[in-house]
């Protein structure tokens, strides 16, 4: 059975699986990433749990993994495969690939096939190809987490841009007089839009430190007006942004995912709501919710080992 490891580092989780060419998950497994023991004592982890991968494979389909695929969180020098800066992990200029590929190249003769990722963009990656983006040739993949970033859609593949940080829309200023982003600015889209942002702005209306978005969420759903307008004001930040966004890109589609999408139609149905009332020349797109959820980014790394084989087969023909 052909396969490959695909891996997905988080800051707090490893999420990995063994992935078939059609994309059928034929093992799936998960560890906790241990930051607090060091950036260096994680990376050790990552190469054997990769390592493990790679035996587990052998032993249970009868050949070893043809590649591998790792995403990482942060900067990513995907042409050079190095994790150049991750701060929750606090990672720099990891030469992540490289150490892979030692490790699982053993007494071979060549070097084993490591593709390295940004998981984010590996996340859209897996929702255009095998998700709710899928058909589709132009769509943007939208992750409202603590922070928010988006992965533009083309024809299949993820632009990545000219320096690897095509999708940054968290840090459009949608309220110039808004709080201060750890970019620096003042008022970007995911400090005033994001799930953190949520959760920070009802802990304070609700006067429960403990509260969280998806609380907001309740209790926006039970009528509460200090809720409402908590979410109201995260719905018109985020609305302004994607219409910038749209502006921009024209995607067909908007795929939204993360912690605050899954709220479902209590953030959809007010979001196209407030993005249709913006639009003016503009072709409204359609706004989804995700669909693979926190198994996008393992499986996105699946994906990009796989083109990582398809592209080396065709530059060994002739």
């Amino acid at each position: 059975m052909r396969h490959v490891i695909a891996l997905d580092v988080g800051g707090t989780g490893m999420k990995a699986a063994l992935v078939a060419a059609d994309g059928t998950v034929l093992h799936r497994e998960q560890r906790p990433t241990g930051r607090e023991r060091g950036p260096d004592a994680v990376v050790a982890d990552v190469v054997d749990f990769a390592a493990e991968l790679y035996a587990t494979g052998e032993r249970r389909f009868g050949e070893p993994p043809r590649a591998a695929g790792v995403v990482v969180p942060g900067l990513v020098d995907v042409a050079a495969g190095v994790a150049v800066f991750a701060a929750n992990l606090n990672w720099r200029d990891v030469p992540l690939r490289r150490l892979l590929s030692e490790r699982l190249t053993g007494s071979r003769p060549a070097p084993f096939p490591v593709a390295l990722g940004h998981d984010l963009k590996a996340g859209g990656l897996a929702e255009g190809r095998i998700g709710a983006g899928r058909g589709q040739d132009r769509f943007l993949f939208v992750a409202l987490g603590t922070g928010i970033a988006a992965a533009i859609g083309i024809d299949g593949r993820i632009e990545a841009g000219a320096h690897g940080g095509a999708g940054e829309i968290g840090h459009i200023v949608v309220r110039p007089d808004g709080p201060r982003c750890g970019c620096g600015r003042d008022g970007c889209l995911e400090i005033v839009a994001s799930a953190a942002a949520v959760s920070r702005d009802w802990a304070r209306a609700s006067g429960n430190p403990t509260a969280d978005a998806a609380d907001a969420a309740r209790a926006v759903d039970a009528g509460d007006p200090r809720a409402i307008r908590v979410w109201q004001d995260a719905v018109e930040a985020l609305a302004d942004g994607l219409v910038i966004a749209h502006t921009l890109l024209d995607p067909r589609l908007i795929v939204l995912g993360g912690g605050l999408a899954e709220s479902g139609e209590t953030l959809l149905a007010p979001l196209r709501t407030a993005v249709r009332d913006r639009l003016t020349f503009q072709h409204p797109p359609e706004i989804i919710p995700a669909a693979l959820g926190d198994a996008a980014g393992h499986l996105g790394a699946g994906l990009l080992a796989w083109d990582l084989l398809t592209t080396e087969s065709m530059e060994e023909k002739p």
